[in-house]
């Protein structure tokens, strides 16, 4: 699960546990596909080790579907970032999640 959560970040950026479990590495769905309480340990553990960071800069808010105009709205009318911690590597994580991602390609072509 750390391994995934390490090289979702890399390739996605900054992300919460909530959304990590419904999207992680690609995913899509409103189910969730993975226990948000074993993602949430997972990165309290990787925060412990020094892998991730709470992220502390501007989140995207804006909305870029134009199949949803509607998301552009509520985006609007939200006027805030959405809650939840989010999580980003840290130097080290960046580099450890760097190997394990190259590593999991070369697996998927080999």
């Amino acid at each position: 699960m750390e391994k995934l959560i390490l090289t979702h970040i890399y390739k996605y950026g900054p992300d919460s546990p909530w959304y990590m479990a419904r999207r992680l590495m690609g995913a899509s769905g409103w189910a969730p596909k993975y226990s948000e309480d074993e993602i949430e340990r997972a990165c309290s553990d990787l925060e412990a080790r020094g892998y991730l960071t709470r992220f502390r800069g501007q989140l995207k808010r804006e909305v870029t579907s134009s199949v949803k105009p509607w998301l552009k709205f509520k985006s609007r009318e939200m006027g805030h970032k959405p809650s939840g911690i989010y999580y980003d590597l840290t130097k080290a994580g960046r580099r450890l999640a760097s190997g394990i991602y190259k590593a999991m390609r070369q697996e998927g072509q080999g």
